[in-house]
């Protein structure tokens, strides 16, 4: 093992308010070349297209896109899950499988043909896989389960090793907000070598599920800056005397700091050049091995050799796939002002929200990750907060309420989303109070939302949700006030991760906002509302299987840079405004006020019930 620690410098499924995805059921490959041969006219030239994927946490999804970013088609498949307290756990196997099923229904839905796909780029929650020697997966399950080999992304079973490991106050720890979170992987690998020894023994190579689908889909091990810098410690500007490099197929994992696996008790890891961790790691839509393998394209339905780039985080292909989506009487500025960029935070709105923020120059920021050399576009460095539960929250507040069930009835006979229908309710209550505007339904409801700890900028995976306002109303319109404030609540938490961004060195003026919460009007409009910013949507909605399929088209050499696919293939939608009505804004501040003390509050008891059991 290598005791010494490299002084580096900066010279060296969806949730919420979408439609319900849709799922079908696979062709057979017999079928799928049927559909190929019968798809493609002689007369017709192919097109190039560019495939994505990415795994989220409820469903694997495709999509196709044509060179200027537009959508062809997608399709979903539902991927498995284990749930037991603290513990959420996946199989590799199973989102391959599922994967294999979106892919070719897409391909069908969208008619286009295998031989049509000339790139593909992977994405996916920041997950933990763990395989052997011969690719087969190692349980990281009590259960002994074979099949759960995967630490999906969400799960704490780690926080007492993330304390551990961030009392030592590691250099490394001043790139990750200055304290790692239970959701990142050092935290979780030093569980599974303290609690399953034999699993431990058994791994041969552990890797998050981005990397993981590129490995399966190429044979080739290496990973993601994105990944390794972001979730694992990998100090990336380690790069930055390598960016002339990037063509290489061989980039050496270079950012390791040996002297941290070594003191957090996992020097193991450090064995072969980092063998297990990762021996090469590369810039995102870096092209891998000879592409797409022969047998990885049987169960995809495509052509064998495809290029397949280096993959990214699922929040980072999101912002990939909408950072530059604005609007087209700002397309000069885009082209040559490489500042612009960087006074914009994209939103990835999901099962979690991701708040992703670039910059040219480094910012250390408590409590937020990052800085984050190229782990997103490559030469900036990436600022990361996000907030742990956010549709999931929703999806929880909401479908553990009393009046839910009647709720959903009424929603689907008229063919909406519960969530639709919870709008068109607090519009009626807006009416019939006659409220000045809706926000101030919640007047006496105030809620912290940080039901699943505070990612971003408390970082404090101990914080708990609170509700302050509740009576012993049962009724839809309770439902839908409690659904409001919990919107809100998660809006005051973006104002605050935003507040301090800016106070810590940017100048964030614009959001971009993409996901599946992204889709309903009124998260979007309270959140412009409440940070006070405009709010633009991209036109494409899949913006995450968008930002994997840029990382199909660059590795296919279709963009000389990921910048420049981003250019490309990046589209403004809709923009939403915040309210000019200064009631709205003076509404919102006292609330935003409330909000933070509640956190103040929760501290307080902590203390008080501590003291007492002393």
């Amino acid at each position: 093992m290598s005791g010494k620690r490299r002084e580096l410098s900066d010279s060296t499924p969806l949730l919420g308010y979408p439609q319900p995805l849709q799922h079908y059921t696979p062709f057979s490959s017999s079928l799928l070349e049927m559909a190929a041969t019968t798809t493609t006219v002689d007369s017709v030239p192919l097109r190039s297209v560019f495939l994505g994927v990415d795994v989220g946490t409820g469903s694997a999804r495709a999509g196709l896109f044509d060179e200027n970013g537009k959508l062809l088609g997608s399709s979903s498949s539902p991927i498995q899950i284990w749930k037991d307290g603290d513990c959420v756990e996946q199989s590799s196997t199973d989102i391959w499988h599922a994967i294999c099923a979106a892919v070719k229904s897409a391909c069908s839905l969208a008619n286009v043909a295998g031989k049509e796909v000339k790139g593909l780029g992977f994405a996916a929650t920041c997950s933990l896989v763990a395989v052997d020697a011969d690719g087969s997966p190692v349980t990281v399950s009590w259960s002994g389960d074979s099949r759960r080999n995967v630490i999906v992304w969400m799960d704490h079973r780690a926080v007492e090793q993330a304390e551990r490991i961030n009392s030592r106050n590691s250099p490394v720890l001043q790139y990750c907000g200055g304290s790692l979170s239970p959701e990142m992987e050092p935290p979780k690998l030093l569980w599974v070598k303290e609690n399953l020894q034999e699993s431990w023994s058994m791994v041969f190579r552990w890797m998050d599920l981005s990397d993981w689908l590129s490995y399966r889909a190429t044979g080739d091990d290496t990973r993601s800056l994105c990944t390794t810098v972001c979730k694992w410690t990998y100090l990336g500007h380690a790069h930055m005397q390598k960016v002339n490099e990037k063509d290489s197929r061989d980039m050496e994992a270079c950012g390791w700091d040996d002297d941290f696996w070594e003191e957090i008790g996992l020097g193991d890891l450090v064995d072969g050049h980092h063998a297990k961790i990762g021996r090469s790691v590369a810039f995102p839509g870096h092209p891998l091995g000879s592409g797409l393998t022969p047998a990885a394209a049987k169960e995809l339905g495509l052509v064998s050799g495809i290029p397949v780039g280096t993959s990214l985080i699922d929040a980072h292909a999101g912002g990939v796939g909408v950072m530059e989506s604005v609007p087209q009487l700002d397309s000069e500025a885009k082209e040559c002002d490489n500042e612009a960029i960087c006074h914009r935070m994209v939103l990835v709105c999901g099962t979690s929200t991701c708040h992703m923020a670039i910059s040219r120059s480094k910012l250390f920021i408590p409590g937020v990750w990052g800085p984050f050399w190229s782990a997103m576009v490559p030469e900036y460095w990436l600022t990361e907060g996000g907030q742990s539960a956010t549709g999931a929250l929703l999806d929880h507040v909401v479908e553990n309420h009393v009046a839910s069930p009647h709720l959903a009835n009424r929603a689907a006979s008229r063919n909406i989303s519960l969530y639709e229908l919870l709008n068109n309710i607090l519009e009626t209550m807006m009416l019939d109070l006659k409220r000045p505007f809706l926000a101030a339904l919640t007047e006496e409801t105030h809620v912290l939302p940080d039901y699943h700890g505070n990612r971003s900028p408390i970082a404090d995976p101990k914080s708990k949700g609170m509700v302050c306002g509740f009576t012993l109303d049962t009724s839809e319109k309770q439902l839908a006030l409690l659904y409001l404030a919990t919107v809100q609540g998660i809006a005051y938490g973006t104002r605050h991760i935003v507040e301090h961004c800016n106070a810590h060195g940017h100048n964030i003026d614009t959001i971009l906002a993409c996901g599946g919460l992204a889709k309903n009007p009124l998260f979007i409009q309270e959140h412009a509302d409440i940070i006070g910013c405009p709010i633009i949507l991209p036109r494409e909605n899949e913006s995450v299987l968008l930002g994997a399929s840029i990382l199909g088209a660059v590795a296919a050499k279709k963009f000389s840079s990921l910048n420049e696919a981003m250019r490309a293939m990046n589209a403004a939608g809709q923009v939403i405004h915040p309210s000019k009505d200064p009631k709205v804004k003076k509404f919102h501040d006292a609330k935003y006020r409330i909000f933070r003390e509640l956190y103040e509050q929760q501290l307080s008891h902590r203390s008080i019930m501590a003291q007492a059991l002393a």
